[in-house]
């Protein structure tokens, strides 16, 4: 994995964003996808909200997905492939860009066909703890006419990504604005933030 940890490390340096194919092998992606929390349809998530503790509330306007956050303590061994090579990656960005990150805290999520989120940027106005930006397509077989693009707005412009499986895709919490286009099939993919501090403190 060094070389994949290397390109992130380089992206995040020069551009503020990287995206790499195959951070999880298909077998790894149809693993994950075999977990009861996929496989039993939006039985396991909950509807996803915008804003933070008093603010937070339900606008479909703005973001159409559901969401399953993920206990790491007792994690599926299939999704702790993925959650421990996360671990790797933070240990790898600190000491190549000298960060001081600390932990992450990701879900799962679920695009039915049509939603979408709009343009925003991850880092909360009153929270800066979200530092980086992490998305794992879990996707088998995505074809381009489906849609279902992360467009990032970049300073030269904007610029879209597919959601195809297995696919990493890591930006700056606080720089990169992005959206979620909708697409003709549900779209799926673990969404996390790395923290500089410990997750546990960010709900005490």
């Amino acid at each position: 994995m060094n070389s994949i940890f290397e390109n992130i490390a380089n992206g995040l340096a020069e551009n503020g964003y990287a995206v790499v194919d195959h951070f999880l092998s298909d077998e790894e992606v149809k693993n994950i996808l075999g977990l009861k929390e996929f496989k039993s349809g939006l039985d396991h998530f909950k509807k996803a909200g915008i804003g933070k503790n008093q603010s937070h509330h339900i606008n479909e306007s703005i973001r159409g997905d559901y969401i399953h956050w993920v206990d790491k303590s007792s994690a599926d061994p299939f999704l702790r492939i993925y959650l421990n090579r996360l671990e790797q990656l933070i240990q790898f960005l600190n000491e190549n860009l000298f960060l001081s990150l600390k932990d992450f805290e990701v879900h799962m999520t679920v695009y039915p066909a049509g939603s979408f989120y709009k343009r925003h940027l991850d880092q909360f106005n009153r929270d800066d703890h979200r530092k980086l930006s992490v998305i794992c397509y879990l996707n088998e077989d995505w074809l381009e006419n489906e849609g279902g693009q992360l467009r990032m707005f970049l300073p030269e412009g904007s610029v879209d990504f597919f959601p195809t499986a297995g696919r990493l895709i890591c930006f700056r919490s606080d720089q990169v604005e992005h959206e979620v286009l909708p697409a003709t099939r549900p779209r799926l993919s673990i969404t996390g933030w790395i923290l500089d501090q410990h997750a546990a403190l960010k709900h005490l």
